[in-house]
């Protein structure tokens, strides 16, 4: 349980003598043992609620109260081990689902768990290539550096969806993360689809564009979300009409990752979004040595088992059910 310190306080030592061990003992037992309020406290030990607040941090200082917590393992092995013999996969980092989460509640859960498994995998002057998307930024806002990493560069990779950047696109999480390894943020600043693909390569050829664009393909790690045609941050954004979902779906797509829609052998769709999205080609990805699919929720499962078949993705961050339905529907 945190709670500040009286150790090293201006007042600590007066405090300690104002109270006896008797007193604190008596505060402790009502408060954690007898589920006492502070205020009610207060009153059985005559002292003002603030003052009973501080008695029980002392308390807890001086070892008079021992909090002890069950283990507890976020993490299914048996799950990840069994991903990565049927998946071949690289790795892959299962959390446990707590109950009936929400799907909000669930990409907090499973980006704070994996944060730290994540960053321990990031060191020297790594560059990551880092995509936007709803559980992609539950892990990113809570990666911190290992001990004595060097400075890493973060790098987005696909344009902005709108004009209006939201809280999960990787414009405004990237610059957080990058200043927490005290590195430096390479911005796409373009759209993401752009009116056609003349329009498209113009951009492409910018230099500030082409300088980012040549260190993506030089990233350690990328960071990426997987989305389908049920549930796409596109469709979402209104930035795809309901047509324009019906034509990549006659194209055979099945899910997306950059912008970029793919069959269910991983292959990039031959729709009229190909050629006007700024983003990372797949290809490319294919290169990068760590890929990093971030996913929460089971309603993905074709597009995740796609990207696998099709060399995309080399690891998994995911919850456990999305993982037993992955399993249930490979071979």
């Amino acid at each position: 349980m945190p709670h500040a310190s009286l150790h090293n306080g201006p007042n600590a030592e007066t405090f300690k003598k104002t109270y006896d061990d008797a007193q604190l003992i008596l505060a402790a037992r009502l408060y954690y043992a007898d589920g006492l309020s502070q205020a009610q406290v207060a009153k059985m030990v005559g002292a003002s609620q603030a003052k009973v607040s501080r008695m029980l941090a002392l308390a807890r200082d001086q070892g008079v109260v021992r909090i002890s917590v069950p283990e507890y393992s976020p993490f299914d092995e048996s799950l990840e081990q069994a991903l990565c013999k049927r998946l071949g996969l690289d790795s892959a980092v299962v959390v446990r689902r707590v109950g009936k989460q929400s799907l909000p509640d669930l990409r907090n859960t499973v980006g704070y768990f994996a944060a730290p498994v994540v960053s321990r995998r990031i060191s020297g002057s790594a560059t990551i290539a880092l995509a936007g998307g709803r559980t992609v930024r539950a892990l990113a806002e809570r990666m911190q550096p290992p001990n004595n990493s060097s400075r890493i560069t973060v790098a987005q990779s696909m344009g902005n969806i709108d004009e209006t950047p939201g809280p999960y696109d990787a414009l405004e999480f990237g610059r957080a993360l990058a200043q927490r390894w005290q590195g430096t943020f390479l911005a796409l600043n373009t759209p993401a689809f752009l009116p056609n693909p003349d329009v498209c390569r113009q951009f492409l050829a910018v230099d500030q564009v082409r300088k980012v664009f040549t260190r993506l393909a030089k990233a350690d790690l990328a960071l990426v979300g997987i989305g389908n045609l049920q549930n796409s941050v596109f469709l979402e954004r209104r930035v795809l009409k309901p047509r324009d979902i019906e034509v990549l779906q006659r194209c055979g797509a099945v899910g997306e990752i950059v912008g970029r829609f793919y069959d269910a052998t991983g292959k990039e769709c031959e729709s009229p979004f190909r050629h006007r999205i700024i983003s990372i080609g797949l290809d490319k990805l294919r290169r990068i040595k760590h890929v990093l699919g971030v996913v929460a929720g089971a309603d993905r499962t074709a597009a995740i088992l796609g990207a696998i078949r099709g060399g995309i993705l080399k690891s998994l961050v995911i919850d456990d059910v999305a993982a037993h339905a992955l399993l249930d529907e490979s071979p």
